[in-house]
């Protein structure tokens, strides 16, 4: 594929994901204040968005087999532990952004536990098994993953009620 054309797919994957993520927060907000049918606009309109930043995806060829996906999850997972995350939250440490501070310190501690959960699931992948998974948990709060059940959020101390079981 010629660089621009590649570049611009990259750009509108980009595009297309943020706005799928956008409205889906949008629709939550609706919801709260009483507008059913504007979140579910909301939520179509997001769906269709994932449908482009899917398509462009599969035409850039991103996707692979689940055990190369799951590589390419588990050096995301990474590089946002060890380099991302640690840098922003010192940016907003330095400029004193409280807000900033809370979500990226959550965001890293989080992710902590997605390139090992991740990790043990490619090693069944290549092994040509599916992973051996209960339920698990995430904290819809600060974002905690735990394939065990738990009370309280151990990083931002939400109540089970904002446990969100998958």
């Amino acid at each position: 594929m010629r660089r621009m054309t590649e570049k611009n797919l990259n750009d509108a994957f980009a595009g297309e994901s943020q706005a799928h993520m956008r409205y889906l927060i949008f629709a939550e907000k609706a919801e709260e204040e009483g507008f059913p049918n504007i979140a579910r606009l909301f939520r179509a309109i997001a769906f269709a968005e994932q449908v482009h930043a899917a398509n462009h995806y599969n035409v850039l060829r991103m996707i692979r087999n689940t055990a190369e996906n799951l590589q390419a999850a588990i050096d995301g997972e990474t590089y946002e532990v060890n380099e991302m995350y640690p840098a922003y939250n010192a940016v907003a440490r330095l400029q004193e952004e409280r807000g900033a501070q809370r979500t990226t310190e959550w965001a890293l501690q989080a992710e902590r536990t997605h390139a090992s959960m991740c990790q043990k699931a490619k090693q069944s992948a290549e092994s040509g098994r599916d992973a051996q998974l209960g339920p698990i948990y995430v904290c819809n709060v600060c974002g905690y993953t735990s394939e065990e059940e738990i009370d309280r959020c151990p990083i931002c101390g939400a109540i089970k009620e904002k446990i969100r079981k998958f």
